[in-house]
């Protein structure tokens, strides 16, 4: 349990409007009013300077002032839970979704899902590579009941916005506008960085039921009939969201 004090203390360093809590002293015993300030100063960077690494395409879309307004918004809700600031921002995109300013970029809470998958799939379990040798010589009846092996660093992302597009539009200069449709998106890392696939039809189902364990079969009938399932099973290993855990990723 916090003491009124430390309370104080948490409460004005999330908020510059508020007077510097009573009884902080420095190390001479002096009033600490322009310590707290600078360290005040120094979290709101932080947490801003996180958010913005988290999630680049956001603030390439608003811009770097109205992002950094919207960090600040957040920061004072929302405090880290743990010391490795790379995990700070899991609920932006819920919060983008309160900021009646950016109501109007329906898709914005979308695009941030799709970057903090993208931050999740980094900071994943390595696997090792999967050989596509080992369904070579595999029956149809063997096939339907095979369990793909996917790698802890697979994410897909569904939205009813062009989310693929609008993020390469926002990062890649010259990038294509993007069109008006919804896109599913496979999150895989072949090596160090992990990339983002725009997803054939129906395909999203799918891995997500190979996602839930369901063998290949199963996870067919949970797609829709417009599945293209050759295109699919190609991307799967081609992008590397096919493989055997190996450990932790550094």
């Amino acid at each position: 349990m916090t003491t009124a004090t430390e309370d104080a203390f948490r409460i004005a360093l999330l908020d510059p409007s508020r007077p510097t809590p009573e009884g902080l002293t420095d190390g001479a015993g002096r009033p600490a009013g322009r310590r707290y300030a600078v360290y005040r100063n120094n979290v709101a960077v932080s947490l801003r300077e996180a958010l913005e690494a988290g999630f680049p395409a956001i603030r390439s879309l608003i811009g770097a002032q109205n992002f950094a307004t919207t960090a600040q918004m957040f920061s004072r809700q929302c405090l880290p839970d743990t010391p490795m600031m790379f995990r700070y921002g899991a609920g932006f995109p819920e919060f983008l979704e309160t900021v009646p300013q950016l109501h109007h970029l329906g898709y914005l809470p979308d695009v941030a899902r799709l970057e903090l998958a993208l931050r999740e799939s980094y900071h994943a379990a390595d696997a090792a590579p999967f050989d596509p040798a080992s369904l070579a010589d595999l029956t149809e009846a063997r096939l339907a009941t095979l369990h793909l092996p996917i790698a802890p660093a697979t994410r897909v992302v569904s939205s009813p916005w062009p989310i693929h597009a609008i993020h390469r539009f926002a990062l890649e200069p010259g990038a294509p506008k993007p069109p008006a449709h919804a896109q599913d998106v496979l999150i895989a890392r072949p090596d160090f960085d992990p990339v983002p696939h725009l997803l054939p039809a129906g395909a999203a189902k799918m891995i997500r039921a190979l996602l839930r364990g369901q063998p290949l079969a199963a996870a067919v009938d949970a797609a829709p009939d417009e599945l293209d399932l050759p295109a699919t099973l190609s991307l799967l290993v081609t992008s590397g969201a096919l493989g055997h855990p190996k450990g932790p990723h550094q």
